[in-house]
């Protein structure tokens, strides 16, 4: 079979596949913080009829601009996914999910209400805490993969990070402590939840999505289904290598995280945007630049 049949397929598998997973891991996400809470929660399927029914609402546009805003970020998760699981560059996948993340805050802020307006402001300050260490992983695999082939050059290629003989992680500890850091604030969790949240607690109403509504807050969803799948396939790239066993321990590996990043959401409460952005910064300098400084000591 030839490599950009396969490289399409796996892509096409993405896009047919994330929205299903990424809505249950989803649902699994409020059933485990309804237990923790001492609440028998919804089901794990619940997801999947609260977007039935937002497809089902009369929509409020409150400008057209908004709906091609939304539309674009959905786009653009998409296209991140498809790069990541058609095997190209990682790099250029993080500049795609950038964008998707400007297309929502600009749909935020092209709404008059002050509460979109400053969850945008907020949403802008997360993308600027996560940025940093979503960079320095993709320096951590291009480094990786040049010391796994003893050579000067790395590669950005998804291809060649999981077709190395031994797990990323390996060389890549303090990158994984890092990304598991930022992936708390990715995913808009507590304590660093200061642009939106899932939970009813916000002073600032919905955050991001509070001018969204109906088919318009359905897409909102759906992007966010495609986002939480394309962090557990990062927290895989950390595990997987070329023997195809990998898989048997990077699915539950990834799981286990996520299942971390619930239980700090239900542990810590929220903190304030000058916190979270140095608390980030420090977390990521130290853990991302630490291995990486290691790694370019090994490479000369």
């Amino acid at each position: 079979m030839s490599h950009y049949l396969v490289s399409f397929l796996c892509a096409l598998g993405f896009v047919l596949i994330a929205p299903f997973l990424g809505g249950i891991l989803s649902g699994t996400d409020r059933f485990l913080t309804a237990r923790m809470q001492g609440r028998q929660g919804p089901p794990v399927t619940q997801p999947f009829y609260d977007l039935g029914k937002l497809f089902g609402k009369r929509t409020v546009i409150v400008n057209r601009f908004q709906v091609a805003l939304v539309t674009g970020n959905l786009i653009f998760v998409i296209m991140t996914g498809a790069i990541i699981y058609s095997g190209h560059d990682y790099l250029l996948s993080l500049f795609t999910l950038t964008l998707a993340e400007m297309f929502l805050c600009m749909a935020a802020s092209s709404a008059s209400s002050p509460y979109s307006a400053m969850a945008s402001q907020r949403e802008l300050l997360q993308l600027m805490c996560t940025e940093p260490m979503l960079l320095m992983t993709a320096i951590g695999f291009y480094l990786t993969t040049a010391l796994e082939n003893g050579e000067e050059q790395g590669s950005f290629m998804v291809r060649d990070i999981i077709s190395m003989k031994v797990p990323a992680i390996v060389y890549m500890p303090g990158f994984f402590i890092g990304f598991l850091f930022i992936l708390v604030v990715q995913l808009r969790k507590s304590p660093f939840d200061v642009s939106t949240s899932h939970h009813a607690h916000q002073e600032i109403v919905k955050g991001i999505t509070t001018d969204l509504s109906g088919n318009i807050l359905g897409i909102t969803e759906l992007s966010e289904w495609y986002e939480i799948m394309l962090m557990f396939t990062i927290l895989m790239l950390f595990f997987v290598s070329k023997n195809p066993w990998s898989l048997l321990y990077a699915v539950p590996c990834a799981l286990f995280c996520l299942f971390l990043e619930t239980l700090v959401d239900n542990i810590f409460p929220r903190v304030k945007w000058e916190t979270m952005f140095k608390v980030c910064w420090i977390a990521s300098l130290i853990c991302g630049g630490t291995n990486m400084f290691l790694l370019l000591l090994i490479l000369h």
